[in-house]
């Protein structure tokens, strides 16, 4: 096992998007997500980097390259430690974000809420607290 100072060390997660501006505003406007930075390719936005309002965890929104077909949608499911996760499902909810499991406390101790973004993804908001770092017992 590598010393500490010297792994690998998670940088950002790429998410494809039909389009932009669509990610922005949920990610950005509805999630909190900070914008890092944007990035045109002939008069339309392609990219944008933004990191999370806790933390220093950072997710990518990149067009794919024309002719591309990614698989939105299926495939992955990220994950937002959220503290007050109640309030914030209550705050998407008024914001018309449906949801497809409202906070629930999970056998493994976690509490989630499931949700997709706009290009299908889907989302779990969860809280765990000190319960992140443990094994599960169940």
């Amino acid at each position: 096992m590598p010393p500490k100072n010297r792994g690998v060390s998670f940088n950002h997660a790429m998410v494809y998007v039909r389009r932009i501006e669509p990610a922005l505003r949920f990610y950005r406007d509805l999630l909190g997500f900070r914008l890092i930075e944007t990035f045109e390719w002939q008069g339309r936005p392609v990219y944008a980097r933004l990191r999370a309002p806790r933390g220093e965890g950072t997710i990518a929104l990149h067009l794919p390259e024309r002719g591309d077909n990614p698989n939105t949608g299926s495939g992955i499911r990220l994950y937002f430690e959220v503290r007050d996760l109640q309030r914030l499902c209550a705050r998407l909810m008024e914001a018309g974000v449906k949801f497809s499991q409202m906070p629930k406390r999970m056998p493994w101790g976690w509490t989630h809420a499931y949700l997709r973004d706009p290009d299908g993804y889907e989302l779990s908001l969860y809280w765990a607290g000190a319960r992140r770092f443990r094994k599960t017992r169940m």
